[in-house]
């Protein structure tokens, strides 16, 4: 009778547990006003899924139009189409040409500096061109659906050279060529236009800007935003014209990445007799405009509008993550004998070049998305949102290098982490301009930065 009543107890007790227990009440994934069963992107090395340095496989497969296209599938979304690399070594441009024309991915290991302190740090391998074979090899089969070429400006998407095989001499870009239609002769937005897609994701502009960024703005000038504005018109005119839907984001500030501000301007850190000997040296030298006092102090710049065609960088100006780092703590380098090259320093007429053709370049992409009836996705804010700290189930990312989580080893680009939450900012605009219900997910299988 005992156990009767145990019984009885328990079972009314599971009755209003399993009876109370509120019911979620999760809606069906839809694809509202957009139509997802072909899509395509287009944009440069964000889109591409370039990081670390390079385009490797892994970072292709989980690059933002990739992982996009997963949850375009819960809403009618086909298979998605890449020119893969052979492996996840990869290939990048190096910016050091002198040194090689090719890197592999970075990846975190130890090494010991000049002072023979061994500590971890992003290593990375040079590739000759004569090993580069492998990841020059054209790619056959399905037509290709992410159209995204790293380092390609807006331009370059109608330029048939652009497709060529890569030269040292010729085209220096080996990427478009890899997928080109016809290399040498078709054009990416042709090749684009050729998918008559339904659904276009893109990011345009970085690499018109970033390509001049990068180089302490010794590269190409940045194109106007005249010229920014007739080719992205004509892009998006022509890859919508039988009504294809789509979404486009904005620039960020360059301040949000690690790449121009890791390294401060002021970070030679002096005691009295240091800078007292390098007063001398530049009194000596006829340069007494270069003074040094006892704490931190702007590195020497090359300025051929300064005085003796050097100078000391002040506040507001940076020093990117390209340069020599070794010379830099242990042969003077940005002190004594060796000015900092202008080609890893921004200066100020540089950085307000920057931010005007940001700001211009966001003007007129916010128009093209508002014309052709576009969803908006505002990267400048969310990566300066990154830069503030940002939680994400749980996680916290920032812009810290190598440890905020977000950007890779490059301190350019993201992560696979940090490319996962920029698609989730992407479905979060789509779902707000189109009524689609597209879920946001959580990239388990993406890579943070991997420490050995």
């Amino acid at each position: 009778m005992k156990k009767l009543l145990q019984f009885v107890v328990f079972f009314n007790f599971l009755f209003l547990i399993t009876y109370c227990t509120p019911k979620l009440d999760i809606p069906e994934p839809s694809a509202g006003d957009a139509n997802f069963s072909k899509t395509i992107a287009v944009g440069g090395n964000f889109m591409a899924g370039y990081q670390d340095g390079a385009l490797y496989q892994k970072g292709q497969e989980l690059s933002i139009p990739a992982l996009l296209a997963r949850q375009f599938k819960l809403v009618g979304g086909p298979l998605f189409n890449q020119a893969l690399m052979p492996d996840n070594n990869g290939l990048g441009l190096n910016s050091k040409v002198w040194e090689s024309w090719f890197v592999a991915a970075s990846h975190l290991g130890y090494k010991t500096d000049c002072k023979g302190v061994s500590s971890l740090s992003p290593l990375k391998n040079n590739i000759p061109v004569s090993s580069a074979t492998p990841y020059l090899t054209g790619v056959a089969g399905n037509s290709i659906q992410n159209l995204a070429v790293p380092f390609a400006n807006i331009s370059d998407y109608f330029n048939p050279a652009f497709g060529t095989a890569f030269s040292t001499t010729g085209n220096k870009n080996p990427y478009y060529n890899r997928f080109a239609s016809y290399p040498g002769v078709s054009t990416i937005y042709a090749d684009a236009k050729a998918q008559n897609a339904t659904f276009i994701t893109a990011w345009l502009g970085m690499e018109d800007i970033y390509n001049y960024a990068s180089s302490g703005g010794t590269s190409a000038a940045i194109p106007s935003a005249a010229s920014f504005s007739t080719y992205l018109d004509t892009l998006l005119g022509g890859l919508t014209a039988n009504g294809a839907k789509g979404v486009i984001a904005t620039i960020p500030d360059f301040r949000s990445f690690p790449y121009y501000t890791l390294i401060a301007w002021d970070n030679a850190d002096l005691r009295q007799a240091q800078a007292d000997s390098l007063n001398d040296f530049y009194t000596l030298g006829g340069l007494p405009q270069i003074f040094f006092k006892k704490g931190r102090n702007g590195f020497v710049i090359d300025d051929l509008n300064a005085s003796g065609g050097v100078r000391q960088l002040h506040a507001g100006e940076y020093i990117t993550l390209s340069v020599p780092i070794d010379s830099m703590k242990c042969y003077n380098y940005g002190l004594m004998f060796q000015t900092i090259n202008n080609r890893y320093a921004l200066d100020s007429s540089e950085i307000a070049q920057i931010d005007r053709a940001i700001a211009a370049y966001n003007s007129v992409i916010a128009q093209k998305a508002a014309q052709y009836n576009l969803a908006l996705v505002d990267m400048h804010s969310y990566f300066n949102s990154v830069k503030a700290g940002i939680k994400w189930n749980g996680a916290d990312f920032n812009a810290e290098f190598v440890s905020g989580g977000f950007y890779s080893l490059d301190g350019y680009h993201p992560n696979q982490k940090g490319y996962a939450l920029i698609a989730n900012e992407f479905i979060k605009a789509i779902n707000t301009k189109y009524n689609a219900v597209i879920p946001t997910f959580t990239c388990v299988e993406c890579d943070g930065v991997l420490f050995p």
